[in-house]
């Protein structure tokens, strides 16, 4: 029998996160990251629902939903479903600290070596494949793969495998250029959708 699915998708931020957008004017309306991230879960959501894949947002709501609250909901349905049967993305924009200092794609997981590692390696090899020589792929490769170790919340403290995306830099502008394009919306959601695709089907 083949094995059930459920993908939760984690829109990065919310309507009262201050800072977390662009820092080109020209973009200012297009690329703020509690809107984007939310067009992009939602346009992954509806794709993936098209396959047939069972497929929910996380926080449908525009406020930042607290991290703490965000890991329950997800941990809710791991309880329910079982946790191998989910896997939780968390879907970002990336920024540094000063405009164009850095650029790229990033893909991160909870610290050690879990099935969340494999399914980042499914992550990068679909957007090195989609992204090609428009940006770069920014990988932590001190412990033997592509996806950076980090301590984020959402990673940490949900049951289920869970990998967290970092689609560019805000303030870097080829990176927000692209971004604010029709291709680069779907470049990014094609990532999301293949990835997922693939991991359901291997």
């Amino acid at each position: 029998m083949k094995k059930k699915w459920i993908i939760l998708l984690d829109n990065g931020h919310g309507i009262e996160t201050p800072c977390k957008r662009t820092s080109f004017k020209e973009f200012l309306d297009k690329i703020v990251e509690w809107i984007y991230t939310r067009r992009l879960a939602r346009a992954i959501r509806d794709k993936l629902l098209e396959f047939d894949v069972d497929c929910r947002l996380l926080v449908p709501e525009d406020q930042d939903v607290p991290l703490k609250i965000r890991a329950e909901r997800a941990n809710s349905i791991a309880a329910s479903a079982g946790s191998k049967n989910c896997l939780l993305v968390s879907i970002h924009l990336n920024a540094a600290r000063n405009e164009n200092q850095a650029k790229g794609w990033e893909i991160h997981t909870s610290p050690g070596t879990t099935a969340s590692d494999r399914y980042a390696d499914v992550f990068w090899n679909e957007a090195k494949a989609l992204l090609g020589d428009k940006t770069r792929m920014r990988g932590d490769y001190t412990d033997g793969d592509r996806d950076w170790d980090s301590h984020f919340y959402i990673l940490k403290k949900t049951v289920c495998p869970a990998v967290l995306t970092e689609n560019l830099f805000m303030n870097h502008e080829d990176d927000c250029r692209f971004l604010a394009s029709d291709e680069g919306f779907k470049t990014i959601v094609d990532i999301h959708i293949n990835a997922i695709r693939n991991i359901i089907n291997s």
